[in-house]
């Protein structure tokens, strides 16, 4: 995975309060902490956007640290004609597609739907700032992890549209302008990814169902032997 440079949590200033075409316009004259500022003012988004693709978070990085540096480069292509948020996503979704040939050409997955989930274990040094009781944040912590896991078993064309309508929460115009398809697929496509979700976690709810309230094996065994233990003793017939 490629490593920048680290950089102070505020380095970026106030430039956080400007607008995006003006960052834009000082970043093409070479002030590297407007650059900063868009940087982590798309991070989390575009980072989802990634995932949606890649399905591995350190693939995830270094697209969107190579799609970063791509749109540096073309900073002056840039004139503000549609949002910059779509065409920073555009280009995330170009190099995440990218990324995802050369994987399959170099034979390192078969098949997207087949690549294991990143978050096949806990993390737990997650950060609690809501001062959740630690089973609250095992709970919650395994919740999001069973969701990702089921976002990550939808084909690629559905879970691409999922990410950013749901969870982007981006318009229907929006995901049509980024992914270069018409506003009616993009809705046939988040309503079948929502019926696809909906199905899979019932699917997970049924067969968690038959386990609650279990009773038996050991515990079966020791109801029984206390109950055994405080029978009177009868009395040998002989």
């Amino acid at each position: 995975m490629k490593v920048a440079a680290s950089l102070p949590a505020h380095s970026s200033g106030s430039n956080g309060s400007l607008e995006d075409v003006e960052l834009v316009r000082r970043a093409e004259r070479g002030d590297r902490s407007a650059f900063e500022a868009l940087m982590r003012r798309y991070n989390a988004s575009l980072f989802r956007v990634a995932r949606s693709i890649l399905k591995n978070e350190s693939d995830c990085e270094d697209a969107l640290q190579e799609a970063y540096l791509a749109a540096y480069r073309h900073l002056g292509q840039f004139k503000g004609e549609a949002r910059l948020s779509t065409w920073l996503t555009r280009i995330v979704i170009n190099q995440a597609l990218g990324q995802l040939r050369a994987r399959k050409r170099d034979s390192v997955v078969v098949s997207i739907d087949d690549h294991p989930s990143v978050h096949g274990s806990a993390e737990p040094d997650r950060e609690n700032p809501s001062g959740e009781s630690p089973e609250g944040c095992l709970m919650r912590g395994q919740m999001r992890q069973l969701l990702e896991r089921k976002i990550d078993e939808l084909p690629l064309v559905f879970r691409t549209v999922f990410v950013m309508r749901e969870l982007q929460e981006m318009t229907v115009d929006q995901t049509s302008e980024c992914l270069s398809i018409p506003p009616a697929t993009v809705r046939t496509r988040f309503f079948r990814a929502r019926s696809m979700l909906r199905e899979s976690l019932a699917g997970e709810f049924d067969r968690a169902t038959g386990d609650v309230f279990s009773f038996g094996g050991a515990n079966c065994d020791r109801i029984v032997a206390g109950v055994l233990a405080r029978l009177p003793t009868v009395p040998d017939a002989h």
